[in-house]
């Protein structure tokens, strides 16, 4: 069973904008941590932006910082990540990621790290062009 799906992926201009879309299953989705990742060619995956969806804090790199809104729609299990003004350096593939409903699902206020993550998507590439 697929418990996250991205979609929204695709090649933009620098200085566009593009939204992610993460659909999750229900027991991941509900009051729990849920992030974007994200792995360019050669280097690790990073951590990008998380949100609990429970009360909807959220948490973002300082690369994205005043860029990239993460968001959700509790009616559609979805998690969103809008990208304002995309640089060529945010050329990736993004993943959405979930927490162990059955653990601690609040998200850190100052990190993250894939090992607190339990379910993964397959992953949407976003192309940023100069």
């Amino acid at each position: 069973q697929v418990e996250l799906v991205e979609s929204g992926g695709g090649s933009v201009q620098a200085g566009s904008s593009l939204r992610l879309s993460c659909r999750a299953s229900r027991p991941y989705y509900n009051s729990n941590c849920v992030a974007w990742f994200r792995q360019a060619p050669g280097k690790e995956r990073e951590g990008v932006a998380s949100i609990y969806t429970g009360g909807g804090a959220t948490y973002y790199t300082d690369s994205v910082k005043g860029r990239f809104t993460i968001s959700r729609d509790n009616s559609k299990y979805t998690v969103y990540l809008q990208m304002d003004s995309p640089e060529p350096e945010d050329t990736a593939m993004y993943y959405c990621a979930a927490k162990a409903p059955y653990g601690i699902p609040l998200c850190s206020p100052s990190s993250l790290t894939q090992s607190d993550f339990e379910a993964w998507g397959r992953g949407t590439q976003v192309t940023v062009s100069s």
